[in-house]
């Protein structure tokens, strides 16, 4: 977790802050890495937020001295230490509910699945979910502060080539959708100039033509905004296929084996985005969750085993979430819904 901390008078806060309230000096960004058990309490009461009981409110220490709350499905014993391990399997979820910075929440799911490798020299596709020409707040794209923090997440690691592309696969201009979702400012601020795939080369793999983009980019960050009862993270990754291309395969074969054509691109890493995440109805509801996996179906698989509906696409219907390895948050099944644990 990251907390803030005043270097003048020692005060230390959770959630972003500038200026120190008490003697207005800049704050330091501190990450702590390790935690143990100094205080426990079981619940058995459900309320609102938590209504699965019964859990146990932790109170935990890091090597800095900082404490702060937690809550666990499972029993700790005072002393114990809190860790996370990480899992570079190709096929594994990451899970982490944001708190109060997205920047944080990013940096953990990243070492949750081992870490990205990056370097000065990484070159780095950011590939948005860019579908509708719609205000941020309606979460049909990738939000403009997600995208933020991802190129701050980054920047922070030196990396100095990064790219945003994507393409429109409908009647709108992708330089339009850009504009009203806010993406175009966030590039701009950023100083990254967006392109639209449809206008590159395109190189044949099989059955499917793919963006040569791939090929240059030594990381894809495919940023999916995920829905309730859809494959976000996978229909977002068919945008590194040539248009008619896409809908030339999509006329011939099924889902499932559409999914297929796109296996083979190993390079890419899905970071869903489920903030405020729709529904079937496309109505935004509160999540704050962040999930990740380097297999996008797995991906779309256990968060829509998480939503309250079960219209899923073909491909996602046979698959066993039990299955799969899940790192980070833990998740408790509770008859065909799944409960994120906080």
């Amino acid at each position: 977790m990251v907390f803030y901390k005043c270097l003048k008078c020692e005060k230390k806060w959770q959630h972003p802050v500038d200026i120190c309230p008490f003697c207005f000096s800049i704050l330091e960004r501190v990450k702590t890495t390790k935690a143990k058990v100094i205080a426990k309490s079981k619940v058995s009461i459900p309320s609102l937020m938590h209504p699965k009981v019964p859990y146990f409110a932790l109170v935990l220490e890091d090597e800095k001295g900082i404490r702060f709350a937690y809550k666990s499905i499972e029993e700790k014993m005072i002393g114990e230490d809190i860790h996370f391990e990480s899992n570079i399997n190709d096929d594994a979820v990451a899970i982490w509910r944001n708190n109060y910075d997205l920047l944080d929440s990013i940096e953990i799911i990243s070492e949750l699945l081992g870490g990205f490798n990056l370097n000065s020299k990484s070159k780095i596709l950011i590939l948005p979910t860019l579908v509708s020409s719609t205000h941020d707040y309606l979460r049909d794209n990738t939000s403009t502060e997600f995208l933020s923090a991802v190129i701050t997440f980054l920047h922070d690691r030196d990396v100095k080539e990064i790219k945003i592309a994507t393409q429109s696969f409908d009647d709108y201009e992708i330089e339009n959708l850009a504009q009203k979702s806010g993406i175009l400012d966030v590039c701009l601020k950023n100083k990254i100039v967006p392109f639209d795939l449809s206008k590159g080369a395109f190189v044949k793999k099989g059955k499917i033509e793919i963006s040569k983009e791939v090929e240059e980019a030594d990381l894809i960050l495919n940023l999916s905004i995920l829905k309730s009862g859809k494959g976000s993270s996978t229909e977002n990754v068919f945008k590194l296929i040539n248009k008619e291309n896409y809908f030339s395969l999509k006329y011939l074969y099924s889902e499932e084996e559409m999914v297929l054509q796109i296996k083979d691109i190993k390079n890419i890493v899905s970071i869903g985005e489920a903030i405020y995440p729709q529904r079937v109805d496309k109505f935004p509801v509160f999540r704050n969750l962040i999930f990740a996996s380097k297999n996008s179906v797995n991906l779309d698989a256990v968060f829509n085993a998480t939503g309250l509906v079960n219209q899923l696409p073909k491909y996602l219907k046979n698959i066993d979430i039990s299955n799969i390895p899940i790192v980070g948050r833990g998740i408790l099944e509770v008859q065909r819904n799944i409960d994120i644990l906080l």
